[in-house]
């Protein structure tokens, strides 16, 4: 039960902050301008639980198959990574906003396949996969399906409240900051293992 809380929550507040200021929390925003906010949540909901099981499939086997501290070391340096991209930043294209605001599909069904589509590839469903070499596989999924929910029902509220001005810079740069402390403690976590 332990393990299970651990990966609860660590996979929760690592997604949390990937997804802060990511493409598809933009999409959020888009899609709540659009459809009423429960419809929008349950599209990501959907989308996200399938993207991130296939990840901590991916994940999980590949924690099984390769010694755990090399593991540690390429985890960290792909938070490192993560962090970088933070950085870098997302935005959606113009035919993505346009896509977003022009859908008379069932909000539901637009929301879940725009999500899933978005989400292949994405930081979160990488750090996901990253996530799930170093801790169970239910737990990590559970959290950062939750976590990615919370993330983007968090931009929907403040986005709907300020008029969608979020502090950028200050969300962009907190979730670096936090990628690069979790990706130094895993390689110094790799480093000692290794030595």
């Amino acid at each position: 039960m332990e393990g299970f809380l651990v990966a609860l929550v660590v996979s929760f507040g690592v997604i949390f902050v990937a997804e802060l200021g990511d493409k598809s929390q933009l999409m959020a925003l888009t899609f709540a301008t659009r459809f009423k906010t429960v419809p929008v949540l349950i599209g990501i909901t959907v989308a996200t639980a399938v993207v991130h099981l296939a990840s901590v499939a991916i994940g999980y086997g590949l924690g099984a198959a390769l010694p755990t501290e090399w593991i540690s070391l390429v985890a960290g340096l792909a938070f490192l990574g993560f962090g970088a991209w933070t950085l870098r930043g997302d935005s959606l294209t113009e035919e993505e906003k346009r896509k977003a605001e022009k859908t008379s599909k069932s909000a539901i069904v637009a929301v879940s396949v725009a999500f899933f589509l978005a989400e292949l590839g994405d930081k979160t469903m990488l750090a996901t996969i990253t996530l799930a070499t170093q801790y169970g596989w239910f737990g990590t999924w559970l959290g950062s399906t939750i976590g990615m929910v919370a993330a983007d029902a968090l931009a929907i509220l403040v986005g709907r409240m300020l008029g969608r001005r979020l502090p950028e810079k200050t969300i962009k740069y907190g979730a670096a900051v936090l990628f690069a402390i979790c990706g130094l403690w895993l390689v110094l976590e790799a480093v000692t293992q290794l030595t």
